[in-house]
Order: structure tokens, then sequence, then C-alpha cells
């Protein structure tokens, strides 16, 4: 019986690669939202990060979270990323 492939996927904050579970997706939606998809399955392009606040804060640093989604995030957008973050994952 063949073993299914665990997805990989690369952490922009700390460049650790892990499987695609133990990271939370970043999505820009079609209408330009960006979001922190829990599920992993909304449309629009994505980019992924570790659940804690240190990577995050470094995605931020040097606009690699603006280039993963092609977009220029603003602060407010920054804010609200930080502040669902804590409440998903720090509660």
């Amino acid at each position: 019986m063949k073993t299914k492939k665990v997805p990989l996927r690369t952490c922009l904050g700390c460049k650790t690669v892990k499987p695609k579970k133990e990271l939370i997706r970043i999505v820009r939606t079609p209408n330009g939202e960006v979001i922190i998809d829990p599920t992993g399955k909304k449309s629009g392009r994505g980019a992924y990060t570790c659940p804690n606040i240190n990577c995050l804060e470094q995605t931020f640093k040097g606009s690699l979270l603006d280039s993963a989604l092609e977009i220029k995030l603003t602060e407010e957008a920054k804010t609200n990323l930080r502040e669902d973050l804590k409440r998903l994952f720090h509660e």
C-alpha cells in the first residue's frame, strides 16, 4: 500500500519547512482582502507562516508578506492579522 505524501510548506518568517497543517495560511482573497485562513481552503493567493507572532512580525519586515501576496499591506491590515493570530492561537 502506498504511503500518502505530506504536503510541505515554508514559513515566510523563519524559513523552516514544515507540514502544511502545522502552519497558518494568510490569503489575499479575490476582492483584495488579506485574512488568516484557518481552513487552508479559501480561494486566493496564499502564504504560510508559523502560528506565532514572531514569525508573523518577520514577514512584515522587508515586506516578505507583501511580495508573497502581491499586494501592499496597510498598517490596518497588519494590525488585523496580529489580532486574528492572537485570537485564534492564544486563547
